[in-house]
């Protein structure tokens, strides 16, 4: 019976670290991580980018987890080993899918693969660190409600860039 807490360990750990990784890419990565997660959004050339270093931020967190666990705090190696199968589906998914960093080329066509694939593009459909979308890796919201959110975020720009430095303070004062 041992097996079937362990197991459900690593899964609760592998949907803790979608929720986790979410918060991460969102609150840390584009704010003031940004300068190792810059890499990701620009152009580069080589294997690796900067932000790479995020997951060997997560691979000491992983291997610490199991070294503590294997050495007496029993959940603790399960939960490093849900972290560790996160970071492998991360891999797969967001590395190999998404960014074509395998050797060979797949985009999905249909399924929750294609809208996994759409919503991550549309996360790099905004230049800079400022109106993303989609901050997940393994879930995807909805394609129709990132494109309204995008739609919305770019109808908003375009009002603030029409307005003059005068109707900003004009606004701004409004609002106080």
């Amino acid at each position: 019976m041992l097996w079937l807490w362990n197991t459900l360990i690593v899964l609760a750990a592998v949907l803790m670290m979608e929720i986790v990784a979410a918060l991460t890419h969102k609150y840390i990565m584009h704010g003031w991580g940004w300068g190792w997660h810059a890499s990701h959004h620009e152009p580069h050339s080589g294997r690796f980018e900067r932000n790479d270093l995020y997951a060997v931020v997560f691979m000491f967190v992983a291997i610490a987890l199991i070294y503590i666990g294997v050495h007496g705090v029993w959940p603790l190696q399960w939960v490093g080993a849900g972290v560790t199968l996160y970071g492998a589906l991360y891999f797969m998914v967001h590395d190999g899918l998404v960014h074509q960093r395998w050797p060979f080329r797949y985009i999905p066509r249909k399924g929750y693969l294609k809208r996994l694939y759409m919503a991550h593009r549309m996360h790099h459909a905004v230049r800079g660190r400022e109106g993303c979308v989609s901050f997940g890796f393994l879930w995807a919201p909805p394609l129709h409600a990132l494109q309204a959110t995008l739609r919305q975020r770019n109808k908003n720009a375009s009002v603030d860039a029409a307005k003059g430095p005068q109707d900003a303070v004009q606004a701004e004062s409004d609002v106080k």
